[in-house]
């Protein structure tokens, strides 16, 4: 019995059959993944580039023009006008705007759920406040965006729908009208 079982181990030992499937099997699925997951990425550089583009020509055009008194829709019409590419822009894109107080600020506040604007018939508008003279100013900009390959274990904080968060922010001082 022993002797049987050696000699088939050596048997399998001396062939070579098979050796390249086993590592064609074990090497294309994460060439796919690294492959898929580059594209994916720069996907969403693309669009994160896009949005922070569209924020900041945005505020560019408030500075600019002191004496205009903008809403959240003609703001956020701006961003999506600056950005180009974004799909869907006019109803995945919502923006914050309020002001700072420098001495106490510690950052942007909100979870990634604040990114409600998709059915704005029912969201309630996000918090919009326009400053004063020579106040800081904080605009926050969320885009919705279904990745292309969710699968891909990036991870963009995909809700329950499927869509993730990308978000911009800009700042800017309240110039006197």
């Amino acid at each position: 019995m022993i002797r049987a079982i050696k000699t088939l181990t050596k048997r399998y030992q001396r062939e070579e059959d098979g050796n390249m499937t086993i590592e064609f099997a074990i090497m294309v699925p994460a060439v796919f993944l690294i492959f898929m997951s580059t594209v994916e990425v720069g996907i969403y550089q693309m669009h994160q580039m896009f949005l922070d583009r569209g924020v900041d020509m945005a505020v560019r055009n408030v500075r600019l023009n002191t004496g205009a008194n903008y809403d959240q829709g003609e703001l956020r019409d701006m961003v999506c006008e600056y950005s180009g590419f974004l799909e869907n822009c006019d109803t995945e894109v919502s923006l914050t705007l309020k002001p700072v107080t420098i001495d106490t600020y510690g950052g942007p506040t909100g979870q990634p759920s604040d990114c409600n604007n998709t059915y704005p018939e029912i969201s309630p508008l996000r918090e919009f406040q326009h400053g004063g003279e020579h106040q800081m100013m904080l605009i926050v900009a969320c885009y919705k965006f279904r990745p292309l390959f969710p699968t891909t274990g990036w991870g963009f904080a995909a809700d329950d729908s499927g869509e993730a968060n990308m978000f911009a922010f800009s700042g800017f001082v309240q110039e006197p009208s």
